[in-house]
């Protein structure tokens, strides 16, 4: 049975502990690593976190979609979407 996600929260706390530092210090680094990762990704670079994987963001180009409930078919405009490379390491582990 899958589990619920460690909430933002719970990362922080554990965070504090593990750096032995307070939450708010935890929170602060939290925020500053998202808020970087984003500007990075969205800005159309990429960022790896040895042992997780790799962010960045990817190009897809125009293309026929179907709408599965009416069968009609449109145009899509290219567009940029995020995308996440699982680290081997990680899936290592987690195949353990």
């Amino acid at each position: 049975m899958a589990q619920k996600p460690m909430t933002k929260t719970q990362l922080v706390a554990a965070l504090a502990e593990k750096t032995e530092s307070d939450k708010v210090a935890a929170n602060r680094f939290l925020d500053a690593l998202t808020e970087t990762i984003t500007n990075e990704v969205a800005n159309g670079g990429a960022v790896t976190l040895p042992g997780l994987g790799k962010f960045a963001c990817r190009e897809r180009p125009a293309r026929t979609v179907r709408n599965p409930a009416t069968g009609a078919t449109i145009e899509k405009e290219a567009d940029r979407v995020a995308k996440v490379t699982i680290a081997k390491a990680l899936k290592d582990v987690i195949n353990a």
